[in-house]
């Protein structure tokens, strides 16, 4: 079977059901908890988005999930915030991928290595059905790089929801 059918079929077959055991509503809320907390240290402001599937004109248009965070980082307006300071973290369940879309001060502050770290701490676990864990500790790695390189000043004014949003 080649790669786009295989492609295809994955996303076919994840349902909201399977994204909602993947991410439930305890889990959810433990990854806005952990979002908040962050922000109390940092000035970054972070979104997650989970996102189960891609539509079947997507997928046999070849769009990436690379392509997908892009789309949602502009839609949602992330890059819209005081200090160019927005952090999109974007979970496709079908291609099995995160992805971290940062904003121009961050993008030339850190590695792309720092956030491929943390993508791989958020995914080691996840084919093991660890989802809640996984995602707090690679949280925590974001938060702790955020921490580094832009520390709270005091300005603390959340401009993005810390509630994660599932598609």
């Amino acid at each position: 079977m080649g790669n786009t059918l295989k492609r295809i079929w994955r996303h076919l077959l994840t349902t909201r059901r399977s994204t909602q055991r993947a991410f439930s509503a305890a889990t959810l809320k433990a990854i806005q908890q952990k979002i908040a907390d962050g922000e109390v240290t940092h000035r970054a402001e972070v979104k997650m988005i989970v996102e189960g599937s891609l539509s079947l004109p997507s997928v046999l248009n070849g769009v990436t999930s690379r392509n997908r965070a892009h789309e949602l980082f502009s839609h949602y307006r992330i890059w819209d915030t005081e200090e160019n300071v927005g952090v999109l973290l974007y979970v496709n369940l079908a291609d099995h991928k995160v992805e971290i879309i940062v904003d121009r001060a961050i993008g030339r502050a850190t590695k792309s290595t720092e956030w491929q770290a943390v993508c791989k701490t958020m995914t080691k676990e996840f084919a093991n059905g660890a989802f809640h864990d996984s995602t707090l500790a690679a949280l925590e790695q974001m938060n702790a790089l955020l921490t580094q390189h832009f520390p709270d000043q005091g300005r603390k004014k959340n401009e993005l929801s810390d509630k994660p949003l599932v598609l």
